[in-house]
């Protein structure tokens, strides 16, 4: 039962691992500041989903209205979603 129970959390571990986002690139970084340019908002954390989607994450964005949003934007930068925070 402790091998069944060990196997279980490591097999947990490495799953998790593998599906944490990762920081996009410098060119895309730049698309994603275009973007939110256009929406009237700046800042925020920039991520991209790794489980090949293409969804990319900003964080804590703050927009004109002085609100912050959570927003994804999907592979080709066309907003996805805009969460108030």
């Amino acid at each position: 039962m402790k091998r069944f129970i060990a196997l279980t959390a490591c097999a947990l571990l490495a799953s998790t691992a593998a599906i944490a986002d990762e920081k996009p690139s410098d060119a895309e970084a730049a698309k994603i500041k275009e973007t939110l340019s256009a929406w009237g908002c700046e800042g925020g954390t920039y991520e991209k989903e790794s489980e090949g989607t293409g969804v990319f994450e900003i964080d804590d964005a703050k927009c004109k209205d002085g609100q912050q949003f959570d927003i994804k934007l999907d592979g080709d930068f066309k907003l996805r979603s805009m969460t108030r925070d």
